[in-house]
C-alpha cells in the first residue's frame, strides 16, 4: 500500500470528521436493515437515521478477481482508495466545484463498485482510450474524476470521451488540496 497515499487519505477522512465536529453535527444516513455497515454507530433515530462514521477495513479490499477478469493491474492508489476504509460518499470541494468521494459502505457494495469499474474499463477499451479508474463523482453529470491507470494521474473526465485534463500529478496531491464539505441539515 502507498504510504504518502494512505496518509493523504487518513487526513482527508479525519479533517472530514472533524468539520462535522467542529459545526456539531453527526453523520447520518438512512438506515436500512438489508443494508448494514460497520460504519453505523448507536441506533436508529424516530426518522429512520443512524448515525456513521468512516472506519478502517479489516482487511484491505482485494482487486484480484477483478484485476484478472481484466487482464490488467489496478494502480497501487486507487486500491488504496477504495480499499482502506468503509464509507458512504465523501463530499469536498476544490477552487472549480463541489464533488464526492466514491466509497464502498460494504463488502456487497465493494462488489457492485468492482463491477461498475469493469464496466468502465470495458467502454474505454471499446473507445479505444486510456484506462481509467473513477473515483468521484461532480456537481456536473457529465463529468467524473478519475485516475489514469497508467500514470497516476488524477483526470477530470467528461463520461464517454478521453480525458483531457489533469487535476493533480497524484492522488494523494489531489487528496491533499480538497476541503471537507458539511452539508446542511
Amino acid at each position: 500500500m502507498n504510504n504518502s497515499m494512505s496518509q493523504s487519505l487518513d487526513d482527508f477522512i479525519r479533517g472530514f470528521t472533524e468539520a462535522y465536529k467542529h459545526q456539531g453535527r453527526a453523520l447520518l444516513t438512512q438506515w436500512d436493515a438489508s443494508w448494514p455497515s460497520e460504519c453505523e454507530t448507536g441506533d436508529v433515530n424516530p426518522d429512520g437515521m443512524i448515525q456513521w462514521r468512516p472506519c478502517k477495513r479489516r482487511e484491505k479490499g482485494d482487486f484480484g478477481d477483478t484485476e484478472r477478469a481484466l487482464d490488467m493491474v489496478f494502480h497501487d492508489d486507487i486500491k488504496t482508495f477504495y480499499g482502506r476504509y468503509w464509507s458512504e460518499g465523501l463530499d469536498a470541494s476544490t477552487q472549480r466545484g463541489e464533488l464526492q468521494l466514491l466509497q464502498a459502505w460494504n463488502q456487497d457494495d465493494f462488489e457492485r463498485l468492482l463491477q461498475n469499474l469493469v464496466g468502465h474499463v470495458l467502454m474505454k477499451r471499446r473507445l479505444k482510450q486510456a484506462e481509467t479508474l473513477f473515483f468521484a463523482v461532480t456537481d456536473d453529470d457529465d463529468f467524473i474524476i478519475s485516475l489514469d491507470n497508467a500514470s497516476g494521474k488524477v483526470m477530470l473526465e467528461q463520461v464517454g470521451l478521453e480525458p483531457e485534463e489533469i487535476l493533480a500529478e497524484s492522488l494523494a496531491e489531489f487528496l491533499a488540496e480538497l476541503t471537507p464539505v458539511v452539508q446542511p441539515e
